[in-house]
């Protein structure tokens, strides 16, 4: 599948500054483990599209952990992606995307998932392709902290600023509505930014909010994994941690749209189900202890609410 008329520019652009996103999440995700290096693919895709899964598996610091880079090409828009855009179904499309995930050993280091997209579909009445940005990144904690919280947000709110913050607070409430359980009745964690759809002003001025968000990940994730690696724990909080995962692979399998798009658009499911962790446990109607650490994390910080307003990490 050729690449769309008048948008190659754009395309080489993005997917190049993915590919260099990847390698520099890896490298820091590496250096914070210590030990365990990312085992490296590159398998080429129909059409003229790669896919560049990274996976770390059982470091030090960090049990597993998946970085890929994709570039998908296709003759049909899969149904995940047309779900908001339904008059581009149908459509052939490019999709370039670099999805995370970090699922850390120790129950005080929160996991992590990012994902940062670019997507461009032909007109079929002969007009220029239709292109646009998505992504955003969210943090699932198992024991809260309000430093923590207040940091992750505050690096996500200085990244949207330039833009204006009715930004940041439009993506935080959308972030908020999305990492969701309905059946649960549960946010999956404390949010984050979260966006699709991202056209407005043309080109250049989403791809500068864009690039801003996917850029500021380290600087929000990498002091938080550095300031709880090494806090003591035991049995209690691993289990609290396995049993919460399966939360994590709950959303994943009945809402995330990332894995829908990449199972319905023919990737790899080795690839697409790396994002899931390698432990977890389910227990029969689990109610912590009031007053624990383990409610405080139900009470309190899976509740949305205005981390920027905390004083505490200032």
């Amino acid at each position: 599948m050729p690449e769309p008329q008048g948008h190659t520019t754009e395309l080489a652009r993005v997917r190049g500054e993915l590919i260099a996103l990847q390698d520099q999440i890896t490298a820091a995700l590496e250096a914070q483990d210590g030990e365990a290096r990312f085992l490296r693919e590159e398998i080429p895709r129909p059409g003229g599209g790669i896919s560049r899964p990274r996976v770390l598996s059982d470091g030090s610091v960090i049990e597993k952990a998946a970085v890929n880079f994709t570039h998908t090409t296709g003759s049909k828009m899969p149904s995940a992606a047309t779900e908001r855009r339904p008059e581009l179904a149908g459509r052939e499309y490019h999709a370039v995307s670099v999805s995370l995930i970090v699922h850390p050993r120790n129950p005080y280091v929160p996991t992590t998932h990012a994902n940062f997209r670019f997507f461009i579909a032909e007109a079929d009445d002969g007009s220029p392709p239709v292109s646009w940005f998505g992504g955003g990144y969210d943090l699932t904690p198992y024991y809260g902290y309000e430093e923590d919280a207040v940091h992750w947000h505050r690096t996500a709110a200085s990244a949207c600023g330039a833009h204006g913050p009715e930004i940041y607070d439009q993506m935080k409430k959308d972030c908020d509505a999305y990492f969701t359980l309905p059946h649960r009745g549960e946010q999956r964690g404390i949010g984050g930014v979260f966006f699709d759809d991202l056209e407005e002003g043309g080109f250049e001025r989403s791809h500068a909010l864009w690039h801003g968000v996917a850029s500021s990940f380290l600087d929000a994730y990498v002091p938080i994994l550095e300031r709880r690696k090494d806090t003591p724990y035991g049995d209690r909080e691993r289990n609290f941690q396995l049993m919460r995962r399966g939360r994590y692979v709950e959303f994943n399998l009945l809402y995330d749209r990332g894995t829908r798009f990449g199972l319905q658009a023919g990737a790899r499911a080795e690839s697409v189900l790396a994002s899931l962790p390698p432990v977890v446990h389910w227990q029969y109607d689990f109610q912590p202890e009031p007053g624990s650490p383990e409610a405080e994390l139900l009470s309190f910080y899976l509740t949305p609410q205005d981390w920027l307003s905390h004083e505490t990490g200032a």
